[in-house]
């Protein structure tokens, strides 16, 4: 028989004790119970230290508070202290179903990687803003739907740290994330990759991403990931892709309907009549998967603040990019977590 592994579960948090207490919630409900919970502070000013203690009699759960150093880096904290054969890492504002660990276990059993990662997707739960949100960061018409896909346009799936499991062996041969933010998930994706081992997307391990509850934060967010992309081909010059450029291409495009009414009303009413399509084609397709008249409008909103955060904070660090010596390295830039 093949002997039970034993995973780690690696959670760093940051201001975000109500919503690692609904993780931890979803753990203690776990099917497969051969783990440990790996929980680090990363120099929040709201500790989430009586909330882990309060799990202490439910799960085998360890807390440990370091200086803020960034989400990276502070999974690198949890792995040197995690005593797991594999390592988990979810993202505090997730949700797992009771079967997720199961899912893994049953997968690396029949087709072992050293590397995965798993969709993620809304809850019923979630408030209208929230739904709007994951439908903009999934949908065919806003990323190319490539995020949780095997094959996308974007080339090799590189699992994203919001839900990655890692081999033990991965962590001790690369070392873990190279640096704290802008991309770092990707970074490390990539280094395993290179060093050999071998990445699979798991689709039915899958989380609910709560990601952000105002379109404030929601637009600062896209804005650093568009910026991350560009740190990534700082590194990896060869992938940065023809597709992460779309975002950029559709704020320019947009932003030049105006001055199209000046130039020609010919081609103003083409490009409005386009938009105006694309508009509907967004509507349509998230009305068919939400079945919410109001979050399909709201995901229309979702949808063009996803392409222009993206796209300006692409723009924003690509024009810092030409200017600068091509050998410059990030080192993990802003240590906060985007708010």
């Amino acid at each position: 028989m093949t002997p039970v592994r034993r995973y780690s579960v690696i959670i760093p948090v940051y201001n975000r004790p109500d919503e690692l207490q609904e993780l931890l919630e979803c753990l203690c409900r776990q099917t497969f119970t051969n783990f440990e919970v790996v929980v680090v502070e990363d120099g929040s000013r709201i500790k989430a230290d009586e909330v882990v203690r309060s799990y202490s009699a439910r799960l085998d759960i360890h807390y440990y508070y370091k200086e803020n150093g960034g989400q990276g880096f502070a999974r690198n904290y949890g792995f040197q202290r995690a005593s797991g054969d594999y390592f988990i890492v979810l993202d505090s504002d997730a949700l797992i179903e009771p079967a997720y660990l199961s899912i893994v276990e049953d997968r690396l059993n029949s087709d072992y990687v050293d590397l995965y990662g798993g969709p993620d997707t809304d809850h019923p739960s979630f408030t209208p803003i929230q739904k709007a949100i994951s439908y903009a960061m999934t949908s065919i018409f806003t990323t190319g739907g490539i995020r949780g896909k095997k094959n996308n346009m974007g080339g090799t799936f590189h699992p994203r740290s919001f839900n990655m499991g890692l081999s033990r062996t991965v962590w001790e041969r690369t070392g873990g994330f190279p640096i704290s933010r802008m991309g770092e998930d990707i970074l490390f994706s990539i280094q395993a990759i290179r060093a050999g081992f071998r990445a699979a997307l798991i689709p039915e391990a899958f989380i609910y991403h709560k990601r952000r509850t105002r379109f404030g934060a929601f637009y600062r967010q896209l804005q650093f990931f568009g910026r991350a992309r560009i740190n990534i081909a700082r590194f990896y010059p060869d992938e940065l892709k023809l597709v992460h450029t779309f975002p950029l291409c559709f704020t320019m495009a947009v932003c030049s309907i105006p001055l199209l009414a000046l130039l020609s009303g010919a081609l103003f009413r083409l490009a409005a009549a386009g938009l105006g399509i694309y508009i509907l084609l967004i509507f349509l397709d998230a009305l068919r998967s939400t079945r919410s008249l109001q979050v399909a409008l709201l995901s229309i909103v979702a949808s063009f603040i996803q392409l222009f955060g993206y796209g300006t904070g692409f723009l924003q660090e690509g024009w810092k990019r030409l200017w600068e010596n091509k050998a410059h390295r990030e080192t993990g830039a802003s240590m906060e977590y985007p708010s």
